[in-house]
């Protein structure tokens, strides 16, 4: 079985910025293995941790809340959301 590993161990190809179509939600998934997520004009509005096994993905944020999601085809499928990476 292959185990997880924290994205910024290997500098994971899905390091960036993914966004909504309407740009309101922002993912930055950071080459360290952090993300920080912005909703509309908050910026910072949550933070945590992700790791990535295959093209599915953990988050874990510092209040200990966890979501998943999945890579499919260049988008990101995350909690009903559908994120694009900007370029």
């Amino acid at each position: 079985m292959e185990q997880r590993k924290n994205a910024g161990e290997n500098h994971h190809p899905y390091v960036g910025m993914w966004v909504t179509a309407d740009g309101y939600i922002r993912h930055q998934l950071l080459p360290n293995g952090r993300y920080d997520e912005a909703r509309g004009n908050r910026r910072s509005a949550y933070q945590g941790r992700y790791f990535v096994n295959g093209d599915h993905i953990e988050y874990v944020d510092d209040t200990g809340f966890k979501a998943d999601g999945d890579f499919q085809n260049g988008i990101l499928y995350h909690a009903g959301m559908i994120f694009y990476r900007e370029e």
